[in-house]
């Protein structure tokens, strides 16, 4: 059992519905976004979107590894700094797009 943070841009909120529930039934504890900004266009402050950030690299902190729900092989720029702060701590790196990624699930379903 490993604790594993979803990453990714919050448009693709399906997504990590999808991903957080293939990899629980594979018995992992999930950490994922806590606000889905752009999938509901929604207006945070910019005080609001540091501290979304501070408490994702947190959950990086937490966690044993992190996957990134990179569909059709978006990574926008806060994904691209959440995949460099998890590099900074050693954490192992999955993604969505990875064809040899090691889970036992069909991501081919999930990113189509």
């Amino acid at each position: 059992m490993k604790i594993i943070t979803l990453c990714g841009s919050t448009k693709f909120k399906k997504e990590f519905g999808e991903v957080n529930e293939a990899l629980t039934l594979l018995g992992h504890v999930i950490l994922s976004v806590g606000v889905f900004v752009h999938s509901k266009e929604l207006k945070i402050k910019p005080s609001q979107k540091v501290l979304l950030d501070e408490i994702h690299k947190k959950k990086i902190d937490l966690s044993d590894e992190i996957f990134v729900i990179d569909v059709n092989g978006y990574i926008g720029s806060s994904t691209r700094s959440e995949i460099e702060y998890a590099k900074l701590k050693d954490k192992k790196i999955n993604y969505l797009s990875d064809n040899n990624c090691p889970y036992n699930f069909n991501l081919k379903n999930i990113s189509n």
